[in-house]
């Protein structure tokens, strides 16, 4: 899946979260980060932190690649 945007990360994190059938509050406190944190990168908050977006996923169980365009 091509992510183009942080709403579209965001999206694949809670369709993530909801595949492992768990809450917000539950998953970040799995990620160790805020509840407030969790929500703003789900509903795509552009200014997120990127290193953090990206540990979420990690800890969510997404792997993210980068790859030059041909």
């Amino acid at each position: 899946m091509k992510i183009n945007s942080v709403l579209e990360l965001g999206n694949l994190i809670k369709q993530r979260r909801h595949e492992l059938n768990i809450t917000q509050a539950d998953a970040a406190e799995i990620c160790n980060v805020g509840k407030r944190f969790f929500s703003e990168l789900e509903n795509g908050k552009e200014t997120i932190q990127f290193d953090k977006a990206l540990y979420v996923a990690k800890m969510m169980g997404i792997d993210l690649f980068a790859e030059n365009r041909k």
